[in-house]
């Protein structure tokens, strides 16, 4: 691996709750490289979630380090897409886009231009001028993409973003984001419960497991893009990720 854009070293995330210390994360040790397509795999509340938290800066650490090298020039490192979209009911779709290039010294033309060219790379060219209310889940969901695209961020954090829409949409979205990826070059940090959509996503899944959450194991996906998830290597993987999952669950 080239020197990695993040790198995590001795990380412990803990809470007092009751006079008790409670540990959700603990010698977390992790490296990605730039433009590596890295999923994060696990159990519910193993801690994949506060793993993305903590590199955005929304959960401080107990303990150890996250280092990121971003582009000097990079005015928004790291961008977060969640499982719902979150648009502002008040503005329209391309309104939405812009919404995070405001206070970037751009002009209006000048954002809503860069929100457009967002709009067209997932696209939803025709859309800018719709309200939120009036797009489905799945068109939702790449208005958001495009609203973090368009800070132009060095890594692109994903937690479930496709996990409450239903498997015809949500397939179609994991195809999209593999082309925004190879179009972009983009880090992206995806969390998942899905190993069918962890393998066809991934270059690299690791898996988080026990309490506290410990990255435990590892598995690089070579399939070569594009995927098709009828191909047996691609199942074949699928098949290793989920009994590599299930020795975790019986060790612990």
């Amino acid at each position: 691996m080239s020197e990695p854009i993040i790198s995590i070293a001795g990380l412990e995330l803990a809470y007092a709750r009751a006079g008790t210390r409670n540990v959700i994360l603990a010698d977390l040790d992790l490296e990605v490289a730039r433009g590596e397509f890295l999923v994060i795999v696990g159990e519910s509340g193993v801690g994949k979630s506060t793993v993305l938290r903590v590199l955005i800066g929304l959960a401080k650490p107990s303990s150890g380090s996250v280092r990121l090298r971003a582009r000097p020039d990079c005015r928004t490192p790291m961008a977060l897409v969640f499982q719902d979209a979150r648009l502002l009911p008040w503005r329209r779709v391309i309104a939405n886009v812009a919404f995070g290039l405001e206070g970037s010294g751009l002009s209006k033309a000048e954002r809503l231009a860069k929100a457009q060219a967002m709009l067209d790379l997932v696209g939803l060219a025709d859309l800018g001028q719709r309200w939120p209310h009036q797009l489905s889940g799945g068109q939702r969901q790449r208005v958001a993409i495009a609203r973090a695209l368009a800070v132009d961020p060095d890594v692109l954090l994903m937690d479930e973003p496709f996990s409450a829409l239903d498997s015809f949409t949500r397939e179609g979205l994991q195809d999209e984001l593999q082309r925004i990826q190879a179009a972009t070059g983009k880090t992206i940090l995806f969390v998942t419960h899905d190993i069918d959509e962890a393998v066809t996503l991934a270059d690299r899944v690791v898996v988080l497991a026990g309490s506290p959450g410990r990255l435990s194991a590892e598995m690089p996906i070579t399939v070569p893009r594009p995927r098709r998830r009828r191909d047996a290597a691609l199942q074949e993987a699928a098949r290793q990720l989920r009994m590599e999952l299930s020795n975790r669950s019986a060790e612990l």
